[in-house]
C-alpha cells in the first residue's frame, strides 16, 4: 500500500510541475508576440525578383535590369566605391556590360529575404534580400575571373531597390581586366 501511495504522489507532483511548466511557456509566448521580432522572414516573392534581375543582367537586358531600381536608389561596394542615383547606377553598370564585361554568368545562388523590424543591427529597417552568388566574368580583353559575391538588396516601399550593398574582390576583378 505505501508503495501504491508513493506513487501516486510522485506522479501527482510530476503532473502538477508539467502543468506550471506549460503555463509559463504560453504566457512567455504571448510576450513575445507582442513584441516586435527584431527580424523575420519576408515575402519569397523577393527572392522571385533577385533572380529575375540576376538573369537580365547575365542576358544583357539592361532596361529590365534597371527597371527594379528606383530613382534614388544607392549602389555601395565593401571597397568604398558608391555609386548614388538611377542614372549613375544605370550608366556604370550599362558601360561596363557594353564595354567591359563580354559574358557573365551567376551559378549556385542562395537567397535569403528578410523583414528588419528594429535597428538594432541595421540602418534601415524593412525588406532586404540576401543573396550569394557564385559569378563568373569574360572581359573583353579575353580574360576571366571567377568568385562568390556577396549582395544585400533593400526593397522601398514601392518594391523597388533603393538600397545595394555589393561584397567582391576586386583584385580578382583588377587581375582579369588587366592588358
Amino acid at each position: 500500500m505505501r508503495k501504491i501511495f508513493l506513487f501516486v504522489l510522485c506522479a501527482s507532483v510530476f503532473v502538477s510541475c508539467k502543468k506550471e511548466e506549460t503555463a509559463e511557456k504560453k504566457a512567455e509566448s504571448a510576450s513575445v508576440d507582442t513584441i516586435s521580432k527584431p527580424a523575420e522572414f519576408a515575402d519569397p516573392k523577393y527572392t522571385e525578383k533577385g533572380k529575375k534581375s540576376l538573369a537580365a543582367l547575365e542576358k544583357g537586358d539592361m532596361d529590365t535590369w534597371m527597371s527594379n531600381y528606383s530613382d534614388n536608389a544607392k549602389y555601395y561596394w565593401n571597397s568604398g566605391d558608391s555609386l548614388i542615383g538611377k542614372p549613375a547606377i544605370d550608366k556604370y553598370w550599362r558601360d561596363r556590360r557594353a564595354n567591359v564585361i563580354e559574358t557573365i554568368t551567376f551559378e549556385n545562388d542562395i537567397w535569403l529575404p528578410i523583414k528588419v523590424n528594429s535597428l538594432e543591427n541595421v540602418k534601415t529597417k524593412g525588406i532586404w534580400l540576401l543573396a550569394w552568388y557564385k559569378t563568373t566574368a569574360k572581359y573583353k580583353g579575353g580574360k576571366s575571373m571567377t568568385q562568390w559575391i556577396h549582395t544585400d538588396f533593400h526593397f522601398d516601399g514601392n518594391d523597388k531597390i533603393d538600397e545595394v550593398h555589393q561584397y567582391v574582390d576586386r583584385a580578382v576583378i583588377n587581375a582579369a581586366m588587366a592588358k
